[in-house]
């Protein structure tokens, strides 16, 4: 069975220097059988900074995408989530 890897592109209310808060949120909202692949930062203007999420979703559990997405959406000082890719993995 494969698995779903999805990017997403978190946008915070305010200029955040640190991201381990909502780092810990996210986890706390993942799904049962998905996990993080990894974080990372992208610099978007005048100090603001979003940041970049990879999630591994169990390909044979439908609607986990935007379940999470909007999961994310709701955690205090989240002003937007993107999708930014979805691709499919066999491992």
């Amino acid at each position: 069975m494969g698995t779903v890897i999805v990017t997403y592109k978190i946008f915070p209310e305010d200029i955040v220097e640190n991201f381990d808060n909502l780092k810990k949120e996210i986890d706390g909202k993942l799904p049962r059988n998905s996990s993080i692949s990894g974080y990372g930062e992208e610099p978007v203007a005048f100090g603001l900074k979003a940041l970049l999420v990879q999630v591994r979703f169990p390909e044979d559990q439908t609607g986990l995408v935007d379940e999470f997405e909007s999961e994310i959406g709701q955690i205090k000082g989240v002003s937007q989530v993107q999708t930014l890719m979805v691709r499919r993995s066999s491992r």
